[in-house]
């Protein structure tokens, strides 16, 4: 059987299914990360989760900072693999305690979020990325 597209397309087509998944997943988690952000901006008296002990508010500006400032990395693809450790984390910390007790409903979106940024993390940002060009210089 003829090959129909060439192995240059397939790389091709798999660094632009890559760069579609770090802006789409990353900016859908920005939104989480603004309504943080927002509450912590605006609240004097902040309830947030505590997993890790060190207090309400460092907890809060820790999940800001990775789904604020560590998505927009993602997003241009600067210091990649770097970003989604703190993504990775938050997840991994979403998922499996603050809501490790809760229905399989509230444990799905940081599951989806872990997988991705996961796989993400293994394969790079791809070709289409400010790590790409930083990189050829």
């Amino acid at each position: 059987m003829k090959k129909i597209f060439s192995s240059a397309y397939n790389l091709v087509l798999i660094d632009i299914s890559i760069l579609i998944m770090r802006v789409s997943v990353s900016a859908l988690m920005i939104v989480h990360g603004k309504q943080k952000f927002n509450k912590l901006i605006t609240t004097e008296d902040i309830s947030f989760q505590d997993p890790l002990g060190i207090g309400e508010v460092p907890s809060l500006i820790l999940v800001v900072f990775a789904e604020l400032v560590c998505s927009i990395l993602v997003i241009i693809g600067l210091a990649t693999r770097l970003a989604l450790v703190p993504l990775i984390i938050t997840m991994i910390i979403a998922a499996f305690v603050i809501h490790g007790n809760h229905a399989f409903g509230k444990q799905e979106l940081p599951y989806l979020y872990l997988i991705i940024y996961t796989a993400l993390f293994f394969t790079g940002p791809g070709k289409f990325s400010l790590d790409r060009v930083i990189s050829k210089k």
